[in-house]
Formats: structure tokens, C-alpha cells, sequence
């Protein structure tokens, strides 16, 4: 049996996800995910908009899945490489390059990221669409405030 290990925050789950994830499965026969804990994520620097539990079950209720583990931190790949018998560590090919020392351990692979999806272009276009809700409101307060000091 082979397994495929990966890591990541899969915040805002979405098609690039599911497509990676597809993707690693067919790469063996069982597919195991480090999920970024939300105090990791603070380490890095990023705040996700889904808790870590809520992260999980979701990683948990997709078929591509068999595992779910959290993420602590930047070092426990080789552990966690040998505790899961992993035989291939893959992630998206925006990490080009940066694992490649595990490759004494377990063979590496970078698959291409799903074209025109990512979670940074989900949150902006959140932030647009809200922005945009803000705008229409301002306008009507202020189509109101004439109407308003008409009387």
C-alpha cells in the first residue's frame, strides 16, 4: 500500500482544493493531511477565517481523504513521514523547491495548483462583494439624508 502525505490550511475549502486533493489520492492508496492548526497559522503569520475543528471535519468528510492530523509546526515532517509510512510527500507547486530535503526520507513530489482558484481569491472577492454592499448602502443613507432634510 502507498501512501501520500501533505500538508495545509484548506481555509475556505474550494474546487482547487478538491482537485489537489484528487490528485495526491491518485498518486497511492491512501492519502494523509497535516492540517495547519490555527496557532501554527499565527506563526506564519496568517489568520484563517475557519477554526481548525471546522477545517478538519471537512478534510474528514471528503473521500479523497483517509487522514487528518494536525500541523504544529515547520519540523515534524520527518515524524510525521515515518509514523504515517508515507513513500510519497506532495504538495502544490507553489512550495517548489522547499521540501526537497525531505527526499533522503520519502520520495517529493509538487503537483500544479488548480488554475484561476485560490483562497486569496476567494477572500478578495468576499472583500469586493462587501465592499460593494458597503458603497450601496452609503449611497442610499445619503439618497435618504436628502430626501430626509427635503421635509
Amino acid at each position: 500500500m502507498k501512501t501520500v502525505i501533505t500538508y495545509g490550511t484548506f481555509d475556505l475549502f474550494h474546487i482547487g482544493h478538491v482537485r489537489l486533493l484528487r490528485r495526491l489520492r491518485e498518486l497511492g492508496d491512501r492519502l494523509v493531511v497535516g492540517c495547519s492548526t490555527d496557532e501554527f497559522n499565527a506563526t506564519k503569520g496568517k489568520r484563517s477565517v475557519m477554526p481548525y475543528d471546522q477545517r478538519v471535519e471537512i478534510l474528514e468528510a471528503c473521500r479523497y481523504v483517509d487522514k487528518v492530523f494536525p500541523e504544529n509546526d515547520w519540523d515534524q515532517k520527518p515524524d510525521d513521514i515515518e509514523r504515517e509510512q508515507a513513500d510519497i510527500f506532495a504538495m502544490g507547486d507553489d512550495w517548489v523547491g522547499k521540501f526537497d530535503h525531505l527526499a533522503d526520507q520519502v520520495e517529493v513530489v509538487y503537483l500544479p495548483r488548480t488554475q484561476d482558484i485560490s483562497t486569496t481569491d476567494v477572500r478578495q472577492l468576499v472583500k469586493s462583494l462587501h465592499t460593494e454592499q458597503v458603497e450601496e448602502i452609503k449611497s442610499a443613507i445619503d439618497h435618504l439624508s436628502g430626501l430626509i432634510s427635503k421635509l
